[in-house]
């Protein structure tokens, strides 16, 4: 019997790469997302709505009779200060980054205590780690989900429950995209110069890619990861090694700020 995996937001960039890569490695594989998708068993939902994926679930396990991974993919970015998010935004992007990952991961954990195994991963940010502009609520519902990741990881030890958040830098996915276009509809700025200014501040020099990404999500699901929980697993190109920098002329260290922008 194939291993059974869910994946939040399976649809497209980081999800879907995840998807695509579980699928290679033999897992059943279920996407909740609310754009269809012909790459693994799409199900319709929203997964702001706690209700709704504790159904869609609740039908996966009563179908296949296991779960065994849980990746929690779905999430949105947003760019404002606290000055500029009002109380309603907050609590849509809390509703999808949030308490989304909360129903699922809920959700999940009767079908793993009972099989006593179970790999609970939680796609956080770098953000999860460090502060960046702009970014008052996103930067929020990411330190949640490393909270949610490490709690979890301890709670439920005892039934061989595994729980990590993977922090993704600077991805190139359709979000990322979107948060381009959209800095550079508001200032006029040129995309290509910013992707590429973007990329620069990377130490690898470059993006990293959804594939590189969900490498690291199917190690974790696997049994290879067998004594990793609780953990942050950084993917950012080094970046945030770049708490400070050194100013060559003098070496007066100095604050980089890099992606201020998205």
């Amino acid at each position: 019997m194939s291993k059974v995996a869910i994946v939040t937001g399976g649809t497209k960039g980081i999800g879907l790469a995840v998807v695509k890569r579980l699928l290679t490695s033999g897992y059943e594989v279920h996407n909740l997302d609310i754009t269809p998708s012909d790459v693994g068993v799409f199900h319709h939902c929203d997964v702001s709505d706690v209700e709704a994926v504790r159904r869609s679930i609740n039908t996966i396990h009563e179908q296949s009779q296991r779960i065994d991974v849980l990746v929690s993919n779905a999430g949105k970015h947003l760019s404002a200060n606290i000055e500029s998010t009002d109380e309603q935004t907050l609590d849509a992007l809390f509703a999808l980054n949030v308490k989304g990952a909360y129903a699922a991961v809920q959700s999940v954990l009767p079908t793993m205590k009972a099989n006593n195994a179970g790999s609970i991963i939680l796609i956080a940010s770098d953000q999860a780690l460090i502060a960046k502009q702009n970014s008052f609520a996103y930067n929020l519902t990411k330190h949640a989900l490393a909270s949610m990741a490490k709690t979890t990881a301890l709670d439920y030890a005892r039934f061989n429950i595994r729980a990590n958040a993977v922090c993704p830098g600077t991805i190139e996915t359709p979000l990322f995209h979107n948060a381009i276009d959209a800095y550079c509809d508001k200032s006029g700025a040129n995309k290509a110069d910013i992707v590429a200014e973007e990329a620069s501040l990377q130490p690898l020099n470059r993006l990293g890619q959804a594939d590189e990404v969900a490498a690291l999500v199917s190690f974790l699901a696997s049994d290879d990861a067998s004594f990793i929980t609780g953990s942050l697993q950084s993917i950012d190109g080094g970046y945030t090694c770049l708490l400070y920098t050194s100013d060559a002329a003098d070496d007066t260290p100095c604050v980089d700020l890099g992606g201020r922008r998205i």
